[in-house]
């Protein structure tokens, strides 16, 4: 994937507060807008909502507000990527994954859970990892075309 045309690339460092979602998703509009289909705009801002909610809620809950959030976005030709950075505790989203399947025969009926299942929709690829800096990164990546 390397080899494909750069189009867009931005970063943004925000609290760990659900206010800070107002501004992810400006900045989301204004690197994408104009690159992606409206369909493939609005499942990569509910997947980011998503994720970076996630972010607030589970990775950082029991640290302070702030606590920084790191956002990435590249535009290539063919696909997007997104990728989210937290100070959280490490978590095996396969395992997170293959455990809500499992769980229900419908998986969004499941109260909690769901925030990775939408990703795992939205996105073709979907992965989480622990660096070794001590933070997580969360990348989602989306075909355009």
């Amino acid at each position: 994937m390397s080899n494909e045309a750069l189009l867009a690339q931005s970063n943004l460092q925000v609290k760990t507060s659900l206010t800070a979602l107002e501004d992810v998703l400006k900045w989301f509009d204004r690197i994408t807008s104009t690159f992606l289909p409206s369909d493939i705009f609005h499942k990569c801002q509910i997947a980011l909502t998503e994720g970076f909610t996630n972010a607030v809620r589970h990775a950082h809950r029991t640290l302070p507000e702030t606590t920084p959030i790191e956002l990435e976005v590249k535009v290539f030709s063919p696909w997007i990527e997104m990728r989210i950075w937290d100070w959280g505790e490490p978590f095996n989203l396969e395992k997170a994954l293959e455990t809500m399947s499992e769980m229900h025969a419908d998986p969004l009926e499941h109260e909690g859970g769901r925030g990775l299942i939408f990703m795992s929709k939205l996105t073709d690829e979907l992965y989480y990892t622990r660096l070794d800096d001590q933070r997580n990164c969360l990348v989602m990546r989306k075909q355009i075309y």
